[in-house]
């Protein structure tokens, strides 16, 4: 398997717009962890045709603000299970491991 199938990375990004930050938080918006999650569900799926099982393990290192560009990184872990990274730039957003649907 080449280096290639065993990566995926996927760019997203929250308008200021986006109808959470009305109430996540008024007057210091950040972007709920839960959207970011979801942008790596759709990762896996995009990639691997698989649905999030699971979030084994995630650890939020540093907010994602509205309009901030950022990227989704999973690595092939082997056993349905996936190592995921959210970068914005150099910075680690969030690290973790997910599982994948068979």
């Amino acid at each position: 398997m080449t280096d290639a199938a065993m990566t995926h990375s996927q760019p997203f990004r929250f308008a200021a717009d986006h109808p959470s930050f009305a109430g996540h938080f008024p007057g210091r918006p950040i972007v709920a962890g839960v959207l970011i999650l979801e942008q790596a569900a759709q990762a896996l799926h995009a990639w691997r045709r698989a649905s999030l099982r699971q979030v084994i393990d995630a650890k939020f290192l540093a907010p994602l603000l509205p309009g901030q560009d950022a990227v989704v990184e999973l690595t092939d872990a082997g056993d349905r299970r996936y190592r995921l990274l959210v970068r914005r730039g150099d910075d680690i957003l969030l690290r973790g491991t997910l599982e994948g649907s068979a």
